[in-house]
């Protein structure tokens, strides 16, 4: 039975259609990714599942025990709690809990009556299966996974950077009661060592969850199931991310075919129509109505394939070719203050390399750009471009926009020897059409401002590209195309990127920016996370290759002294068992002596102890048959 259920949902904004007669079904566990081109309505499908805008048509079911979960839930608006306590605040149910089973405890070390006893091990229980036990050492573990260090506990949330409160807030969703997520772009602001953190999580996650994300590589980890928003209404498909662009493209090539062979049929039936009638017998024109039928009722199921959607029309060719030595670099470094963000940088970039550069955030990555670029100073080393080398720059900041120009001004300001035709021209191939040019920047989103920094990369004839973060605001469609672009560029590029799907494709090699300068790997993201996998196995390995391994005498003397213990365990035990065998026996004694039965409250107070006697001499029991097995 499906846990989310959408039949027919219709929305629209004025005249705008975002989409209409929307249907699926999502079944509990599973992860649904949810693609679709930027504008298309994602979001407001989200916000129409979660309560928060009414569709105009369609319903909505879910079952009874799902409890929906969605990220601006959990905003961090207590700008004076601590990072922690604005985490561990998503356990408010356990911390109230365990305070009743505090004042539980105290209640019955006074009145250890059955009823009491009984609510104190119903509360426990229930305390335990909803995680009590671990919940502190769940949201230090998730902390850590997301990039915040220890230093960062304390720290107040209004403190934290926009990204360190949006990782903040994603984690206080994961972490509540919700066991239906979702998730937004969960990956946004994210380094790949806290995505690959939130996959694990994912992973493990007993409910459900439906994921607009334009991450691919990440889709593919964690997705079951694949909803496409497209030409207003979605299509569903079993599978990951790359699952569904094969079915997807098989699907398509499937409708075509048959939409022409249904056209040539239509044709041909149509032709011997046309000869029947010119035959001009009786019994022509009953063989050509019955022949026009035939072609109608093909006509009347004839599906037209969907008008493939627009895409980014771009092409990189560099107006010269450079040296074979393109970018060289010996011992760079770079401190701001006592903060040393890298040393011994070095680097030796090749005509016509595709070459990657990860790291953690705040490593420095964009600091070490912005030195290549000649805008910051460094404090030691020294880099040089070859011959003839053009560089062109994408800015992930889009800084390099003035965002009071139009998109056309933006354009044509830069390449004032352009036609106002010929700009045009090139922002419709960017997707900027009609009026759209005359937009301000300001006002456009950054997926928009993106194209307009690739169309102006692009006009620049550049031979040596230096991308920080491209494929940032781009959806997935686009992201193809700039991957396809890039595949045929002749030029040289160094590229940061946490674009795993993207690294894929076109890395020959990566570099790591650490602290003490770069590791290089020679090959994809692939290559590299199997070499980080054999490398942390291998420290595994040696760990415990390392490790004092005692000799025989050691093992002899341990077991012997393992021995030494049991035995005088043993000796305790029964000495424990003997010393409560008297007590108990006491205990009934007076039990049963006038004076206690007719006083109700001694009477209580000595049964209590007694059964905590007779626990303890069954748990002696259990602890003595272990140590004689």
């Amino acid at each position: 039975m499906p846990v989310l259920s959408v039949h027919n949902l219709s929305k629209s904004f004025v005249e705008h259609k975002l989409f209409e007669n929307v249907s699926f079904d999502i079944e509990k566990g599973d992860k649904v990714g949810f693609i679709g081109a930027n504008g298309v309505g994602k979001t407001t499908l989200f916000r129409v599942i979660n309560g928060e805008v009414s569709a105009d048509e369609g319903s909505i079911f879910t079952s009874g025990d799902i409890n929906i979960g969605y990220m601006q839930q959990h905003a961090c608006t207590h700008p004076e709690r601590s990072v922690y306590d604005e985490l561990i605040s998503v356990f408010d149910y356990l911390i109230e809990m365990e305070s009743n089973i505090n004042a539980v405890n105290a209640l019955v070390a006074k009145e250890a009556t059955a009823e009491n006893i009984e609510k104190q091990t119903a509360m426990i229980e229930r305390f335990e299966s909803l995680g009590g036990l671990t919940y502190k050492s769940r949201a230090r573990s998730a902390l850590i996974g997301f990039g915040f260090e220890e230093k960062h506990f304390d720290m107040p949330t209004g403190k934290l950077s926009g990204g360190q409160r949006s990782k903040l807030s994603l984690l206080k969703l994961l972490l509540s009661k919700s066991n239906f997520l979702l998730l937004d772009e969960p990956t946004n602001h994210l380094d790949i060592n806290s995505v690959n953190w939130l996959e694990s999580f994912i992973k493990g996650f007993k409910g459900s969850m439906l994921i607009i994300s334009h991450d691919r590589y990440f889709l593919d980890k964690v997705t079951n199931k694949t909803i496409e928003l497209e030409h207003n209404t979605t299509m569903m498909y079993k599978g990951n991310y790359t699952e569904f662009k094969k079915k997807k493209q098989a699907y398509e090539d499937s409708l075509k075919r048959k939409y022409e062979n249904d056209l040539k049929e239509i044709k041909r039936i149509e032709g011997i129509v046309e000869q029947q009638k010119r035959w001009g017998r009786e019994r022509n024109f009953i063989t050509a109505a019955s022949k026009q039928k035939q072609a109608d009722r093909i006509k009347a199921q004839l599906v037209a394939p969907e008008r493939e959607l627009d895409t980014v029309n771009m092409r990189l060719e560099p107006k010269r070719v450079s040296g074979n030595d393109v970018l060289m670099a010996e011992g760079l470094s770079k401190s701001f203050g006592e903060k040393q963000l890298f040393k011994n940088v070095d680097l030796h970039i090749r005509r016509g390399e595709k070459v990657f550069i990860l790291g953690e955030n705040g490593c420095g990555k964009t600091t070490l750009f912005s030195i290549l670029m000649g805008k910051m100073a460094f404090d030691s080393g020294f880099y040089e471009y070859g011959a003839q080398v053009d560089i062109g720059y994408f800015d992930q900041m889009q800084s390099n926009l003035d965002l009071n120009k139009s998109a056309l001004d933006e354009v044509w300001d830069a390449f004032p020897n352009l036609t106002e035709t010929r700009v045009r021209t090139c922002l419709g191939s960017f997707l900027f059409k009609g009026d759209e040019v005359f937009k301000p920047l300001s006002q456009m989103s950054g997926g928009e401002r993106a194209r307009v920094s690739l169309l102006k990369l692009m006009l620049n004839g550049s031979n040596m590209l230096l991308l920080d973060e491209p494929t940032n605001h781009l959806d997935s469609s686009s992201r193809e195309q700039l991957e396809q672009t890039l595949a045929d560029y002749e030029g040289t590029m160094l590229i940061i990127s946490h674009d795993r799907y993207f690294i894929n494709k076109l890395a020959d090699r990566i570099l790591v920016l650490t602290p003490n300068g770069m590791v290089q790997y020679l090959g994809n993201y692939d290559y590299y996370a199997e070499k980080i996998m054999m490398v942390e196995k291998a420290i595994a390995e040696q760990k415990q290759r390392t490790e004092k391994k005692p000799n025989s005498y050691e093992l002899e003397k341990q077991e012997r002294a393992k021995e030494r213990k049991r035995l005088s365990d043993i000796k305790k035990l029964e000495e424990k068992i003997n010393t409560l065998d008297e007590e108990i026996e006491e205990l009934n004694t007076h039990l049963s002596s006038d004076e206690v039965i007719s006083d109700y409250e001694k009477l209580l107070e000595l049964t209590a102890e007694l059964e905590r006697k007779q626990s303890e001499l069954e748990e002696a029991y259990e602890q003595l048959d272990e140590l004689n097995w």
